[in-house]
């Protein structure tokens, strides 16, 4: 082979090298970390499964996980159908590629659904549910029983809209949540109910005898339950929508998340004994804050004289030190249909129907201050006129509403079974922590990267929230579903947790979400312990509504791909706090250095601020203390919040941790050989000159 052709060769060679890896990296975005502690969470992207399923179609939305079979089962609303999914390959610790071993559209099995909802998989690893609207969604719904393999094994039919399933955890029942919504024109709206199905048999003989629906109309509901349309009896407006059952398969809790309550059934004597009142989340004090306007050119966590409710979607049982807790994940809905809107402005309620705030259903203000703030503008889009809010409350003598009512908490909280009383909500940090990860795109949709464009709705909307101990560690997960990231927070004190983390796969770019950019909208969790992974790391699996994928991540100091003392660890670098001593620290947000600006993540002394729940831990005085000058804290999205090159997206992971391992050890290793063939053709192209 002469010069000219060698040349050519190593020169070729080397450029194909060096392409490729860059190829390969884009079709796996970095992986978003940040934490303030120097002991936080590892967390590792290390594959994934795309559905197919077009942007916001539903591709991925519930998964659950069969320990025996090391499969997974995912709702696909796009195809009506359940897919099920081979986890086993990533025992070769190679695979970053989740395939699809098996698709079953319920049209398959004889089953006519209108969607599906949710799957749940049996204790035992032996079988699945999966609940399945009917067509005309005020009609009867069923739920379908599968084995593991997708064979057929029962269905039968439950209450309108069943919308949540899941197992009691000794497998005696399956608890089923009928939402029961009206329809579109609001002239049909079935009860909300509960389906509890007894499996004491044999699966394969279930039939509807084994059904037993119950609903509210013999329930007594106390009078602060709120009642959304003025017309309906508790029985057509109360709307199930998360179930969870203690450890004793005693009792389920049900989040009846329109109405800002959760009910308590008996499984066994097959009736609600309780229902309870959330309250408000009174952002009027403390560490209740929020960014309450798209239209004000910046990033303003602030008080502001809102109650909201905390409307719970997601939640989750946990037990420590012989108590049980409920944590929820707060993310606010309304009944907003065709026929009946309980939705609207502030502005607009201000114009039309007129507010006389009263200072007495707000603890951060007096009446002076509250009429000061409204001669002062605080219906003008940059305040509060641009939040959506619900004309679903009382009126006064002069049919004025005396306070501004909002939709969720912006929060996730944690209740005592007991009382179903509050014993702590984290307050502003989910803003808080996105103002400093995402300063261009705060707030932003999941469906297009955007700058503050939920502010005026419900902020970041956290969806979904589960448990699991990683290294004998608790942590809380917790979904966004807007951004699209996962909140990670320390169960160490259930009644004062601690963050610890924050991890996302979705990338921004500016333009239009789709599966190129990463994982967005969160809509369901599931963690697998290590005993139980195919890798023998604790795992979470992330269906993402919006982009129809699910992300596996790796949990865990075992995820490390670095040798000790390499690398400082995450925590240390600019813009985040040391580690030292990080209970009594402030998150530290870019272009405020001020440790006072922040609340304080650790929460002991007053867990659940402006809670109205008859819990004695949320009496304390200090929420009237705590009163925090942060109107300007975050005040233009331009300012120092974006000065600092290493403070860019809030402290990514160092490099090695942000990537699918196997990619960027493999992308590395070809742009080393590419680089060398590369120089070997130049040093031929350099010799022959000197040779002629």
């Amino acid at each position: 082979m002469n010069t000219f052709k060698k040349t050519t060769l190593a020169m070729t060679s080397g450029l194909l090298l060096l392409i490729a890896p860059l190829q390969t990296f884009a079709a796996y975005e970095e992986l978003t970390y940040f934490t303030e502690k120097e002991d936080g969470l590892a967390v590792e992207l290390i594959a994934r499964y795309t559905s197919g399923a077009e942007t916001d179609e539903g591709g991925t939305e519930i998964i659950v996980y069969d320990a025996k079979s090391h499969q997974a089962f995912s709702v696909n609303g796009a195809e009506k159908a359940i897919d099920i999914l081979d986890l086993s390959v990533l025992s070769d610790g190679q695979t970053t590629t989740i395939p699809l071993k098996k698709r079953i559209p319920l049209a398959d099995i004889g089953v006519e659904a209108g969607d599906v909802t949710s799957v749940a998989i049996h204790p035992s690893g032996d079988y699945i549910a999966i609940t399945a609207p009917a067509p005309i969604k005020t009609d009867n719904g069923h739920v379908v029983f599968l084995d593991t393999d997708g064979k057929s094994l029962a269905n039968v039919e439950v209450g309108a809209l069943p919308d949540m399933v899941t197992f009691s955890p000794d497998g005696t029942k399956a608890l089923v949540a009928n939402e029961g919504e009206p329809s579109d024109d609001y002239t049909i709206n079935p009860h909300g109910s509960v389906s509890i199905i007894d499996l004491s048999g044999d699966i394969s003989e279930l039939d509807q005898s084994t059904v037993t629906t119950v609903d509210f109309s013999n329930v007594t509901i106390p009078d602060d339950i709120r009642k959304v349309h003025p017309d309906s009896t508790y029985a057509e407006d109360l709307e199930p929508e998360y179930i969870v059952v203690d450890g004793a398969s005693q009792y389920a809790y049900v989040a009846i998340q329109e109405d800002n309550a959760i009910a308590k059934l008996d499984i066994n004597a097959k009736q609600f004994v309780a229902i309870k009142s959330l309250g408000y989340k009174d952002f009027s004090t403390g560490e209740n804050m929020l960014d309450a306007s798209n239209k004000d050119d910046g990033i303003n966590i602030q008080n502001w004289p809102v109650l909201s409710i905390y409307q719970p979607d997601g939640m989750a049982m946990f037990e420590a030190n012989g108590k049980s807790y409920i944590l929820t994940a707060n993310e606010g809905d309304a009944q907003d249909w065709e026929g009946f809107s309980e939705e609207s402005r502030v502005k607009d309620i201000a114009e039309e129907i007129g507010y006389e705030l009263n200072a007495d259903l707000y603890e951060g203000y007096t009446q002076e201050q509250l009429d000061d703030m409204v001669a002062n503008g605080l219906y003008d889009d940059e305040q509060l006129g641009r939040l959506t809010s619900s004309t679903s409350h009382p009126k006064n003598e002069n049919g004025k509403y005396e306070a501004i009512y909002g939709f969720g908490a912006r929060s996730f909280s944690i209740w005592d079974t007991d009382s179903l009383g509050q014993v702590y909500d984290s307050g502003a940090q989910f803003e808080q922590k996105m103002a400093a990860i995402y300063p261009d795109f705060f707030n932003t949709n999941n469906d297009e990267d955007g700058f503050d464009s939920r502010s005026d709705d419900k902020g970041p909307e956290p969806e979904s929230v589960i448990t699991g101990n990683v290294q004998d560690k608790d942590y809380a997960f917790i979904g966004l579903e807007r951004q699209g990231g996962i909140m990670v927070y320390d169960l160490s004190n259930p009644i004062a947790p601690t963050f610890d983390s924050y991890f996302a796969s979705r990338a921004f770019h500016g333009e239009d979400v789709s599966s190129e950019s990463g994982d967005s909208a969160p809509e369901g969790l599931t963690f697998i312990t290590a005993e139980e992974s195919p890798t023998d790391q604790a795992l979470l699996l992330a269906a993402h509504e919006v982009t129809g994928t699910i992300a596996v991540y790796a949990l865990g100091e075992a995820v490390s791909v670095e040798e000790p003392g390499d690398e400082e660890a995450p925590g240390n670098e600019d813009g985040v706090d040391d580690g030292q001593d990080d209970s009594d620290k402030e998150p530290e947000t870019p272009g405020d250095e001020d440790d006072s600006e922040n609340p304080d993540d650790n929460q002991e002394d007053n867990p659940a601020p402006g809670n109205d729940n008859d819990n004695p831990t949320n009496d304390s005085e200090e929420n009237k203390d705590k009163e925090e000058d942060s109107t300007d804290q975050y005040k233009d999205k331009d300012s120092d919040q974006n000065e600092s090159d290493s403070k860019d997206n809030a402290e990514k992971s160092k490099d090695g941790d942000n990537k699918l391992p196997n990619t960027a050890t493999g992308m590395w290793n070809t742009l080393i050989i590419g680089s060398l063939l590369l120089l070997t053709g130049l040093s031929l192209v350099v010799r022959k000159r000197i040779h002629s």
